[in-house]
């Protein structure tokens, strides 16, 4: 795939890469280590590749939200079921639709399949299901195919879906109040017409910090299904070590947030210790990419000298706004990088670290979302 890649990339007249976003097939992995090796032959694979793998937020998201969804599996399956064999024929349809009541006569919303392995399909099927939650109960104490239906299906090997219980209905609309996040969530990071790279650090930590709390929580379906989700959660973003410091960087050239409110944020996500240490990691990288741009970009411009650089470990640049951010994302020629200006960017606080930042952890939110769990 890599090969196929790179010849794309030739005849494109491509030769600079800076990240590469793919899903978490183990065969991308290997894809991306050997782009790499292309582009570091090519000469312009920048600190070595280090930052070129990006790993896919939407599609984590996806495994960490089924793995939740396991552990109320039983009660998604009968609701699942309940619909398909509803929908199996328009004439089982039809006398669906005369359990609605007269509001819901006017109603042009109805019933929707899933697809199993795509969480936030699950989640609409589950919504609408809850919608009609009194036509179902009707329709299934009057209808008597329906009970013979779920008596004779299979959540899987050896257990029967069974009827549709109460209980399965308090559990459906648990989990979706608690999918809402996640859906909102991916609705924001998939856009396609804006730039969504900025906010991906936030929301990881809005995720990792709403998992914490649900875990405490008192409702033990909730928090069996949080612990779940945690586990693969932690196999991704679980160890900083591991994480594409660029996710960090890129919040960082958010001007409503910058090191501040990033450091803030990762006390959050991993406690102060951590959290201050990663801190001073992604200021040192950040620095050093910095100083990459500077000599990749700077031809025919006096280059900043290696005591220049090192001098950035500590002063964090001293450099103007424009001159980090163009330097950083658009490989533009730097000019006065020998001379620094008073504005320290980096040192600045965000005007969300009050505010904004706090707003898109959600913290607010969750205390309140947690009350209608509990």
């Amino acid at each position: 795939m890599a090969n196929g890649i790179g010849r794309c990339l030739r005849e494109w007249g491509i030769n600079k890469i800076f990240t590469v976003t793919v899903d978490n097939a183990s065969s991308n992995d290997v894809t991306v280590k050997e782009l790499s090796k292309q582009l570091t032959k090519m000469g312009t694979n920048l600190m070595n590749g280090n930052h070129l793998h990006v790993r896919c937020m939407a599609h984590i998201m996806n495994l960490v939200v089924q793995d939740g969804l396991k552990e109320s599996s039983v009660s998604i399956e009968r609701v699942r079921h309940a619909v398909r064999y509803v929908r199996q024929s328009p004439a089982r349809l039809k006398r669906f639709q005369e359990y609605f009541d007269d509001e819901q006569l006017n109603c042009k919303k109805t019933l929707c399949l899933d697809v199993p392995t795509r969480w936030n399909s699950t989640d609409l099927i589950l919504r609408r299901a809850v919608e009609f939650e009194s036509a179902f109960s009707h329709y299934a104490s009057s209808e008597i195919g329906l009970r013979h239906y779920l008596e004779h299906s299979y959540i899987e090997v050896g257990i029967p879906t069974s009827k549709l219980l109460s209980s399965d209905w308090e559990n459906v609309k648990r989990i979706t109040k608690f999918l809402e996040i996640f859906y909102l969530l991916t609705l924001k990071i998939s856009g396609s017409r804006y730039v969504t790279s900025n906010i991906h650090f936030l929301e990881i930590c809005a995720v990792a910090v709403y998992l914490k709390q649900l875990i405490a929580n008192e409702d033990t379906v909730l928090s069996e299904m949080a612990k779940k989700m945690k586990e693969n959660f932690n196999k991704y973003w679980g160890d900083p070590g591991k994480m594409n410091k660029i996710i960090f960087i890129l919040c960082i050239l958010d001007p409503r947030y910058k090191l501040e409110s990033v450091g803030y944020a990762l006390v959050k996500m991993f406690g102060e210790d951590l959290g201050e240490t990663i801190q001073a990691e992604v200021k040192k990288y950040m620095t050093s990419l910095f100083c990459e741009y500077v000599k990749s970009s700077s031809k025919g411009v006096v280059l900043a000298s290696s005591s220049d650089c090192s001098s950035l470990d500590t002063s964090t640049s001293g450099l103007s706004n424009s001159q980090i951010y163009h330097s950083l994302l658009s490989a533009q020629k730097i000019e006065d990088c020998t001379h620094p200006k008073k504005e320290d960017y980096l040192e600045e606080s965000g005007i969300g670290h009050k505010g904004i930042l706090d707003g898109t952890l959600g913290l607010v939110l969750f205390k309140s979302r947690l009350s209608i769990f509990s």
